[in-house]
């Protein structure tokens, strides 16, 4: 039912299975880490990036002895970035594969279904990039990796509608659009509440099938409510679709954007180019002073080195940082309890401090991150067909939160966006 990916089809497709570099003083049978990844289907473009930065961390952990003096081997299945697909993996990894740790694929839609089977098996789950996944489970051995605080479903959006209901004058409407999906609902529900928050006017609010492949009539909806804001929360082929719906309609708006996840892929820009001017849309980590992280440069350094030839982003600003750093917290806690035993790991990952290249991680309620940092980016002056103007800050300016703010706000997107 499942294809595993041996280390021949990876040798293939270019991608190690982070054996590489044990060092000779391991002794004994690997520690297995478990998961499932998208490396086809719509997620697979940042899947795969986040892959190879999880192999590069095995190979580092191994060159420094493994973890308890053994080596560290990780076992995965392409989830396809179908949901159906993940509860039989996890329970494969468990059961059959025999894996010591289970960590998350990437996004909420691929982290939610897993959930059940790792509650049953009783196991410590190291999720990467859900949206308040653990909200409706309340399991106490769920940590996110995501800084989203203690109430991501708001948090998410919480700088967007805070820079709205502050420009002048202040808007009075907006439309909220997203897929028909795990992730849009939660981010639509925190989208509200933070709509009401700032007093603005929900005027059109409306989900789109996931197999939607023409989102010019959606916008052209969402324009006939003439909405001073537009929130979209959406996966990459769906972000994609809706930036060229608003180009081809000629949206009229004064904010577009807000949770479209895809927009912060190397591959997704270059492919969009000056389409993305002027929409204002959240990210996590970028190359500015303030966010460099001790390690997480070495991270990139090695990641781009592979990249081009693995054929994954380029630079890998997105998910490739917090991918590692997932394991950095997953390998310090077996280190610091000396142990594989769940209850434990648990129990110290709830009140341990660690040290990682995205900076310090503390989790609190929930297993969310005590303290929130999600960024609010605006792009600006992209060229068509120039991947390196990615690479700086040139394209794109932070907005909030105040400690990484490098620009201020272009409005109306129908100017911004010229």
């Amino acid at each position: 039912m499942f294809k595993l990916l041996t280390r021949r089809t990876l040798l293939g497709l270019g991608l190690a299975m982070g054996l590489a570099g044990q060092a000779t003083a391991q002794t004994g049978e690997p520690i297995k880490i478990g998961f499932g990844m998208a490396l086809t289907g719509g997620l697979a473009s940042i899947g795969k990036a986040a892959l190879l930065s999880m192999q590069i961390w095995a190979e580092d952990q191994n060159a420094k002895g493994g973890l308890l003096g053994r080596p560290v081997r990780l076992i995965f299945y392409d989830d396809q970035s179908s949901p159906s697909t993940v509860p039989g993996i996890y329970s494969k990894l468990i059961d059959v594969d025999k894996v010591d740790l289970v960590v998350s694929g990437y996004a909420t839609n691929m982290i939610a279904p897993a959930m059940p089977i790792i509650i049953q098996k009783n196991k410590v789950f190291f999720a990467l990039f859900g949206l308040a996944v653990n909200e409706k489970f309340n399991y106490p051995k769920y940590f996110s990796m995501l800084p989203m605080g203690p109430n991501p479903k708001v948090t998410f959006s919480d700088e967007f509608f805070k820079l709205a209901a502050g420009l002048n004058p202040k808007p009075m409407t907006v439309a909220l659009v997203g897929a028909d999906a795990e992730y849009p609902h939660v981010a639509l529900e925190g989208a509200r509440a933070n709509a009401a928050k700032a007093g603005i006017k929900i005027v059109y609010d409306k989900t789109y099938p996931p197999a939607t492949t023409d989102y010019s009539p959606i916008v052209r909806a969402i324009q006939a409510t003439n909405p001073d804001v537009v929130f979209v929360a959406s996966y990459p082929p769906d972000s994609v679709g809706m930036v060229r719906a608003a180009g081809e309609v000629g949206l009229k708006t004064r904010l577009f954007g807000g949770g479209m996840v895809g927009l912060q892929s190397t591959a997704i820009k270059t492919q969009l180019g000056p389409l993305l001017n002027g929409i204002v849309n959240y990210d996590f980590w970028l190359p500015i002073e303030t966010m460099n992280f001790p390690g997480v440069h070495a991270l990139l350094a090695k990641y781009q080195a592979k990249a081009a030839s693995e054929g994954v982003d380029v630079l890998g600003y997105y998910l490739p940082p917090w991918a590692y750093a997932n394991l950095q917290v997953v390998g310090q806690a077996v280190e610091g309890t000396k142990s594989l035993d769940h209850d434990k790991l648990a129990a110290y990952v709830a009140q341990a401090t660690f040290k990682t290249i995205v900076g310090d991680v503390k989790y609190g309620k929930g297993g969310e991150w005590s303290e929130a940092r999600v960024l609010l980016v605006q792009f600006k002056d992209i060229k068509a067909g120039d991947v390196e103007q990615f690479r700086g800050m040139a394209t794109q300016s932070v907005l909030a939160p105040a400690q990484y703010k490098t620009g201020s706000v272009k409005e109306p997107y129908t100017d911004a966006k010229k």
